[in-house]
């Protein structure tokens, strides 16, 4: 990957960052009755939601950087197989943290739409990974699952903490579409000169 092609993937995650931020946040609000005094207040509200997307899309960036790295690192240290393996267990932990041992083990009752976050991201993971497999091969699915649920979790962990359903949706919004688009996105960009199919199975398996 070259400067230009990182510089278009980072710009083009920025605005699905900015865009998911602004439509999230504008249903929220309105679904909430805002009120705002004036068209001030709406250009000011518009430019917060859009820079929280834009911080959001930036740590969604750094969080695809680090998998990458980890996976690298990863391969070289086990057999294909052993990791496709070790990202399946990671994975099924991930989700039973977030999905059970905070309400049974944290005993936090409010944490029960955690059961309803995690399978959101189960199920658009699953859809990302079909289509990733689709533009690539059937070997993308474990690590596109295991990048869509068990590092989105990890990224989403300090707004859980919160403990408010409307934060974590404006903030887990974004985050989900930002990384669904550059794992999507991954193969397009690189532009190997072998065939992509070859390539993203180097890059992420």
């Amino acid at each position: 990957m070259n400067l230009k092609r990182w510089l278009h993937l980072f710009w083009t995650t920025l605005v699905v960052g900015a865009a998911g931020s602004l439509v999230i946040g504008l249903v929220l609000q309105l679904t909430n009755t805002m009120k705002l005094n004036g068209t001030a207040d709406l250009f000011v509200n518009i430019g917060l939601l859009l820079g929280v997307g834009v911080m959001v899309s930036v740590y969604s960036q750094m969080g695809f950087f680090a998998y990458m790295m980890v996976n690298y690192m990863g391969t070289g240290v086990f057999s294909r197989r052993t990791w496709q393996y070790i990202q399946l267990v990671l994975t099924a932990l991930a989700l039973f943290e977030l999905m059970f041992l905070r309400i049974f083990v944290g005993g936090n009752k409010s944490s029960y739409s955690d059961v309803v976050l995690g399978g959101i991201i189960l199920v658009v993971a699953i859809a990302v990974a079909y289509f990733k497999a689709r533009m690539t091969n059937d070997s993308a699915w474990i690590p596109t699952l295991f990048f869509m649920i068990a590092v989105t979790i990890v990224e989403t962990i300090g707004v859980l903490k919160i403990e408010v359903d409307q934060a974590t949706a404006w903030i887990a919004g974004p985050l989900i579409a930002c990384n669904a688009y550059q794992i999507l996105i991954l193969h397009r960009i690189l532009k190997p000169k072998q065939s992509p199919q070859v390539h993203s199975q180097e890059m992420i398996n």
